[in-house]
């Protein structure tokens, strides 16, 4: 593969090759993976930057038909939009649906927007393993806003925060009780919150439920890239496309407020440092996939079952001799 004829591509907005590149970005081939390191470097100096919105909620809230809705209007509005839609991963079979495009299907044939489906592989925090890639090649393509949706919600989801500019949190009405187990590690990071399908008779219980969230916020300690007034919840009705434009219009003042202040490339910095401590600790837990090392491994492990060795001891071991 020419990666620098790959690269001109991308920045000159072709979509077939960024799709190939996304796909060559997800490859787990050490040959892959070396390609795909020189096309991120050939790519990190475009200066493109798009406003990267992570998207989060349990499952049945409307995720998709929100996204489709939000996605449209702002296609609309003459932007460009990129979808990255992680489905989960069975763990039986290894497979997954990747059915996003069906479900968004007036937003899958708008030209000005891009939809990726990608599978998770089992990856922990709601995101795939090179989500954060994706992104990057989506912002060297020229796109205006890049939407990264989440598998379902729960604490490891919050991972999703360290790779976007502003993270959402999507609720349906009355949903508070599902989610007193999870909701103050999400709500921490949540930026804007949107009670979803406030319409028809739900729309009494979406007010009911933007109230009692907005009310649990104003509880939640201050946090120093928040102007005033935020994080906020809001109501919005993705089915009749009511509100979609409020909750943009408070998206874009966020951003704005963070860039004037300095937050947001600070958090983007400090993003750039966490995702380098991420790929050392995976680039470490590769060394134990080689053959050598699973033969060190199950020597050591033999002698754990025996009562030879404690596990604490062994693996001391083992990571002296890898």
């Amino acid at each position: 593969m020419d990666i620098t004829e790959l690269s001109d591509k991308i920045i000159a907005g072709d979509r077939r090759a960024l799709a190939r590149a996304i796909t060559l970005i997800e490859s787990g081939r050490a040959d892959h993976r070396a390609q795909a390191a020189d096309l991120m470097e050939a790519l990190k100096d475009t200066g493109r930057e798009a406003m990267r919105i992570g998207l989060s909620g349990t499952p049945g809230v409307g995720k998709s038909t929100f996204i489709e809705s939000f996605g449209m209007m702002l296609t609309g509005q003459g932007l460009r939009v990129a979808v990255l839609a992680v489905d989960p991963s069975s763990a039986r079979s290894g497979g997954s649906i990747l059915g996003d495009k069906t479900r968004m299907e007036r937003l899958s044939r708008d030209p000005n927007a891009f939809i990726r489906p990608s599978p998770s592989r089992s990856h922990l925090g709601g995101v795939a393993r090179r989500t954060r890639e994706t992104v990057a090649l989506c912002e060297a393509a020229g796109f205006d806003v890049v939407l990264i949706v989440t598998v379902g919600v729960g604490q490891s989801v919050t991972v999703v925060a360290e790779m976007s500019d502003l993270f959402i949190l999507l609720l349906a009405p009355g949903g508070g009780d599902e989610l007193q187990g999870v909701k103050r590690g999400i709500m921490e990071m949540a930026d804007i919150i949107l009670v979803n399908k406030a319409d028809s008779d739900l729309k009494p219980a979406a007010t009911r439920t933007c109230s009692d969230y907005a009310g649990a916020l104003r509880l939640l300690r201050k946090r120093p890239q928040d102007p005033e007034g935020f994080p906020k919840a809001m109501t919005v009705s993705a089915l009749q496309e009511d509100g979609l434009q409020t909750a943009w219009e408070e998206m874009q003042a966020l951003v704005d407020w963070r860039r004037a202040e300095g937050h947001f490339a600070a958090r983007r910095a400090a993003q750039a440092r966490y995702w380098f401590g991420e790929e050392v600790r995976h680039a470490l837990l590769a060394r134990l996939e080689t053959a050598e090392a699973r033969a060190v491994m199950e020597d050591f492990a033999a002698r754990v079952a025996r009562g030879d060795l404690t596990p604490t001891v062994a693996a001391a071991q083992v990571l002296d001799r890898v």
